[in-house]
């Protein structure tokens, strides 16, 4: 029974899509043409692959190819392939519906990128992956028709970039792909080429698609053999004529002329691939609409052998921390597609890395599974990230500006490695960059940061916290900034996860500046206050006692401190205890842990403390009215949000602070 034609609604981000598109976001619309070339490209390198797996699969690879086909009178072009097609579900789901996390943000950022860059527009669509929508760009109304290898019937699929789009039945569809675009009539002023013209097509085709591993082929009109010249020498005049008839004929019959040299720019010698070649190749693979940041390449001979041509991205793509993002090179094996997203040659944490890694040894039916066991894939993995991570360090010294871009776009996920990554963990915190206390524009490297260690210090000091506002802010750092010492500060959250559990950089532990005793005096300093310091702690023992007592549900102790300058008090946790924003993410990924109780420091030269120790000791017999434990709460609660924390009875802090406000009146 034959399936009905049916009129169905795009879904409403695909609808919106559309809208964008045929309202033109792009300067540059030549690009339509290379998105729908490596579409079918793709489609040619999955049927190959189908037929290496399933041996009974009925299809044609006798001659896999490209073709592009105009008609002026119509004013069509034709995108052909005869790649690995689709069946009804398959042109529904891909191209009826944007089906991936994340679309309702892309558009909010595409809307929002229009009145700005258009390249960011360009770039945030080729990172979804809708480039068939490009065809509204040039096109009033595109017609796909397409059949899936191994499949009888073909589907024919039509839409003017409205609300809705037709489906149906194509009988006597070829195995492929055939996307026919209705073209708009040129305009110059609006960038809208004539793309039934050969040599427009050349031009876009050589531009961007040279390297397709596959020919793309166009129909070309050719002289015939036969001359004009070799009729006039014909004495009888009919002859002449018919010759010439032959001639004109001849001069119509269209021949195939293959517009690609499809060679591999991972196989030719580095000097003769240019830049311009290079970035196409990147946004072919990427589907990236903006330039690479930098080019990697390597190769290996010996044992095994296999080449890579990789890229860093300039931008970060939107779904870098989705869960179910595509991660992974495209993988070959002699110049054959194996795989498009090679996760095995790639570690998550390089997961914005693109480009293509050819072996020699491996088998062609090599599936993940055997991927994931592979000892040729594990040294190749293990190579790539070497060679990433040295180009990343490179980029520090010789590109500092292009590092900057690659820090702020991929830093996050770099920071990934060093929880993961342990064999070049000492490489990855080369490559790191923190906020600091030293400059407030410039983040600083730990090779940096080191040079300007003062003298006899030992510890890399940290904060971390939500932003670089909350930070400055903090109580934690007034004896640091006092005594002229840098701290990081650390705002992402992966920091809080790794700097527990890395020991070090270059000799020097990570401290963290709100954790454990602090003691920045110099030992000249130390002598001269050692007996100051055993007075105080005699002089304020008892009300210290005293808080820590009243304040047991909130704190493990009350002690005085050494890092405050300026506040009454701070709160810090023991060494190495978690901190509360950590303790806060492993409760948010339902992992219960116990609570954690932290220290209340005290500073005892603030007149604030001074005056309650005096308060405190004018009372010996107690605090019967319970005023000193009121203004204990009180400035554990201050010290509370000080560093940003939550109170956990703000109603009952308020009604404290109201009512000492209303006394001191």
């Amino acid at each position: 029974m034959t399936t009905p034609v049916e009129t169905l609604e795009f879904q409403s981000e695909a609808r919106q899509l559309l809208q964008l598109m045929i309202h033109s976001i792009y300067s540059n619309k030549d690009t339509f043409l290379r998105e729908l070339v490596s579409n079918a490209s793709d489609a040619l390198d999955k049927l190959r692959l189908e037929t290496y797996r399933d041996k009974d699969l009925d299809a044609d690879t006798s001659d896999l190819h490209v073709r592009l086909e105009v008609d002026k009178d119509q004013r069509t072009l034709t995108v052909r392939d005869n790649g690995i097609g689709m069946n009804r579900d398959d042109v529904v789901n891909l191209i009826g519906t944007i089906a991936k996390s994340g679309t309702a943000e892309f558009l909010t950022k595409l809307k929002a990128s229009q009145s700005q860059d258009p390249s960011i527009s360009q770039d945030l669509i080729g990172q979804f992956g809708v480039g068939f929508y490009s065809s509204f760009m040039v096109a009033d109304k595109v017609t796909l028709v397409t059949r899936r290898a191994g499949e009888a019937e073909g589907v024919r699929w039509e839409s003017d970039g409205g609300g809705s789009y037709t489906i149906g039945p194509a009988e006597d569809a070829p195995q492929g792909t055939s996307v026919i675009l209705h073209l708009k009539p040129a305009d110059t002023d609006d960038q809208l080429h004539d793309y039934t013209s050969p040599a427009k097509l050349r031009e876009v085709v050589k531009r961007y698609s040279d390297f397709i591993t596959w020919p793309i082929r166009m129909a070309v009109e050719t002289p015939a053999e036969t001359s004009t010249t070799e009729a006039e020498t014909t004495e009888d005049s009919d002859a002449a004529e018919q010759a010439e008839g032959e001639t004109t004929k001849a001069e119509a019959t269209p021949a195939l002329e293959t517009l690609n040299s499809m060679k591999a720019l991972w196989a030719r010698p580095k000097d003769e691939v240019t830049q311009e070649e290079y970035t196409e190749f990147y946004k072919h693979v990427s589907h990236d609409w903006s330039d690479p940041l930098e080019t990697i390449r390597l190769a290996a001979e010996g044992t095994f052998e296999y080449q890579a041509l990789l890229f860093l991205p300039s931008r970060a793509p939107l779904d870098l921390f989705m869960r179910d993002a595509r991660r992974g090179v495209q993988l070959y094996v002699k110049r054959v597609f194996i795989m498009d997203d090679c996760e095995e040659l790639v570690p998550e944490y390089l997961r914005f890395v693109k480009g293509v890694v050819d072996a020699q040894d491996l088998s062609l039916n090599v599936s993940r599974e055997i991927l994931q066991q592979d000892r040729q894939i594990q040294l190749i993995r293990r190579r790539l990230v070497k060679k990433v991570l040295s180009t990343i360090k490179d980029l520090m010294s010789a590109k500092p500006a292009d590092y900057a871009t690659f820090w702020s776009e991929f830093g996050r996920a770099v920071k990934e490695g060093l929880l993961s990554d342990f064999d070049n963990r000492e490489a990855i915190l080369e490559i790191c960059s923190f906020p600091s206390t030293h400059d407030e524009e410039k983040p600083t490297t730990l090779r940096e940061y080191i040079e300007r260690m003062k003298e006899g210090q030992e510890h890399i000091y940290y904060l971390t916290g939500d932003s670089r506002t909350s930070i400055e802010n903090s109580p934690h750092l007034e004896a640091f900034r006092a005594k002229g010492y840098e701290v990081l500060a650390l705002t992402d959250q992966i920091d809080e996860m790794w700097i527990d559990s890395v020991d070090g950089f270059d000799g020097k532990r990570f401290q963290s500046v709100a954790k454990g005793q602090v003691d920045l005096d110099t030992e000249e300093e130390k002598k001269t206050s050692e007996t100051e310091r055993a007075q105080r702690e005699k002089d304020f023992a008892t009300l210290l006692s005293r808080m820590s007592e009243s304040l047991s549900e909130q704190v493990k102790e009350v002690r005085l401190s050494a890092r405050l300058t300026t506040s009454p008090a701070c709160i810090v946790g023991d060494t190495h205890d978690v901190t509360p924003t950590l303790e806060k993410m492993y409760r948010a990924m339902g992992q219960e842990i116990p609570q954690i109780k932290r220290i209340l420091e005290l500073n005892p030269t603030h007149p604030l403390v001074t005056r309650l120790r005096a308060a405190h000791d004018a009372r010996p017999d107690g605090d019967d009215d319970g005023t000193l434990a009121e203004t204990a709460e009180l400035l554990y609660g201050m010290a509370l949000l000080a560093e940003g924390g939550e109170l956990a009875d703000t109603a009952r802090f308020t009604r404290l602070l109201a009512g000492r406000l209303e006394k001191s009146l």
